[in-house]
């Protein structure tokens, strides 16, 4: 079955991938989202993250739950993270591999800045597999453009009538997949926002073990720019 002409052709792998950010991450947002650790055992820990974002690489989120984390803060200015923890009255870096939440999500995950900061569009192809939406779906590989980028490789499986990502997987250098990203549950968040409310992930690496973030809110929101730096990082608080 050949994929309809019109969602073919609605571009080249980056102008996909530019389609992908703009629907997940839109330039200026804040969102509500809680964050779940499961492990074999079925044993949780939950966190619950008020987060902010502007442009395509600036990310910060504050730690609203468990009372153990709240009022801690995490900043992300492209390749650079820290970590807020207000006891300690300072930011400390981190990497984007750590996890400040100690699940399969590493850092660059929860702080989440647009795939085309950190990556190159290398190729569309259409798969035999279909999407949610009836559509065959799309694959579109994206390769790092540094060694600092979380992940050497993605694949991301697309549903060109939602314009949405159903899966990622995430492959270091030698072709190992360390992780699978599902996105699930299309939400109309209203004001022009409609994406998954709900991203799992699992890894080969971590069997048994599963995290998932599950959106609450979203909307657009400006913010200054000093918002975006360590010194107001114990300050976030301010902003909801």
């Amino acid at each position: 079955m050949l994929l309809p002409m019109n969602l073919w052709a609605q571009g080249t792998a980056q102008e996909w991938l530019e389609t992908i950010d703009r629907n997940l991450n839109p330039p200026q947002y804040e969102s509500y989202r809680k964050l779940i650790n499961i492990e074999p055992d079925g044993s949780k820990k939950e966190f619950v993250l008020y987060t902010v974002k502007q442009d395509k690489e600036k990310v910060a989120a504050l730690f609203l739950s468990p009372a153990s984390e709240k009022g801690r803060a995490t900043l992300r200015v492209g390749e650079n993270m820290w970590l807020y923890i207000p006891n300690v009255g300072r930011a400390l870096r981190i990497t984007s591999l750590q996890s400040v939440t100690g699940g399969i999500f590493n850092n660059s995950d929860i702080l989440r800045v647009d795939y085309q900061a950190e990556y190159n569009a290398v190729k569309i192809s259409k798969t035999d597999q279909k999407g949610p939406s009836g559509s065959q779906l799309l694959q579109l590989d994206l390769k790092a453009k540094t060694g600092a980028v979380a992940y050497d490789k993605l694949e991301m499986l697309i549903d060109p009538k939602l314009k949405s990502p159903i899966l990622i997987r995430a492959i270091t250098v030698s072709g190992l997949l360390i992780k699978t990203i599902y996105f699930k549950k299309i939400t109309d968040f209203g004001q022009g926002i409609k994406r998954p409310a709900v991203v799992e992930t699992d890894s080969p690496l971590y069997k048994g073990y599963k995290s998932i973030i599950i959106f609450a809110k979203m909307k657009p929101r400006e913010l200054a720019a000093e918002v975006f730096t360590t010194d107001y990082m114990s300050r976030i608080e301010s902003l909801r």
